[in-house]
């Protein structure tokens, strides 16, 4: 498997900021949160600083790594509280990433369904963790059925993904209101709404429904505001993609949400089986009572170090 950016410098540089705040309706005695707010550097991404802070400020915090090798923060908060801020500010530079062009040649991908389990290299063991079922990704017919109208007999492997992208833009409409965490893939499939969370998940279990491996992407992506208006503060948000394996290629990211091949404008946290594997802030707390969540997430582009 080729895992080698093409081209050698950084094509885009990035400064994320993103804000989560809790307000409560009465005081929290304890919380403890688990945090998936670190950008992950890797062939395609290189994270330059990173810096999380919170307020109140954490009685005890510490750093790991999960299971698919995101970076992770544990923080618990013991002293009395009535609003919670995750401050989690982050640069990043971007490299290359493969073409339309360079897709367009993969093998059938009945020969990459059939290499899984088979084919003994590092690459092929470790994309079998993409591969079946997972809490928010299941596979069933209706999903197979809608993925074989792009997965024909002996179509590319990622011209086929481009062509599940483009349909999936299509026939779903975007709403934030149709759906939450817990709606399960064979409503929104019916029910042809939701957002990026939605739609990745649905991509993702329309390839692992037809025996090839995809994982679910977490992080952002650059908006941009009407021509002639400044860029706002917080007016970006985090968002979902998806990743297919391909043997030659190694992973190639997909955005059904917008319809194209990831190239320079999307930012990765992690990644992992489907949106429980890289949840940005998930933990428990005692006492509150009612909450207010609000989230402001900010994307500026940078200059190219060194004047590239």
């Amino acid at each position: 498997m080729n895992d080698t950016p093409m081209g050698g410098g950084a094509c885009a540089r990035y400064r994320v900021v993103h804000e989560t705040r809790y307000e409560y309706q009465s005081a929290i005695s304890l919380s403890q949160q688990y945090l998936h707010m670190t950008p992950r550097s890797f062939a395609y991404q290189h994270t330059e600083s990173h810096q999380i802070w919170l307020d109140p400020v954490v009685n005890d915090s510490r750093d790991g790594v999960d299971y698919f090798g995101n970076s992770t923060r544990h923080v618990a908060i013991t002293v009395p509280h009535k609003s919670l801020l995750v401050h989690a500010e982050s640069t990043v530079a971007l490299r290359a990433r493969h073409s339309l062009a360079q897709i367009a040649g993969t093998p059938p991908w009945e020969s990459v369904r059939d290499m899984m389990g088979k084919e003994k290299s590092a690459a092929t063991l470790e994309a079998c963790r993409y591969l079946y079922a997972s809490p928010h990704v299941n596979c069933f017919a209706e999903l197979e059925a809608y993925a074989r109208l792009s997965y024909t007999p002996g179509r590319p492997q990622l011209d086929a993904a481009l062509d599940l992208t483009q349909r999936i833009f299509e026939d779903f409409e975007f709403d934030g209101k149709a759906t939450d965490i817990s709606t399960p893939l064979e409503e929104v499939l019916r029910g042809r709404r939701g957002v990026c969370q939605d739609f990745a998940q649905l991509m993702i279990g329309c390839l692992r429904s037809v025996g090839l491996p995809a994982r679910y992407m977490s992080g952002y992506i650059l908006t941009h505001p009407p021509e002639g208006k400044p860029r706002l503060i917080g007016a970006d948000a985090s968002h979902a993609w998806v990743s297919v394996f391909c043997p030659e290629l190694g992973w190639v990211d997909f955005d059904p949400t917008n319809h194209c091949l990831v190239q320079n404008e999307h930012i990765t946290l992690g990644w992992g089986r489907d949106f429980s594997d890289v949840t940005p802030m998930r933990g428990i707390v005692l006492g509150g009572g009612k909450q207010e969540l609000a989230v402001q997430v900010t994307v500026t582009p940078l200059a190219l170090a060194g004047g590239e």
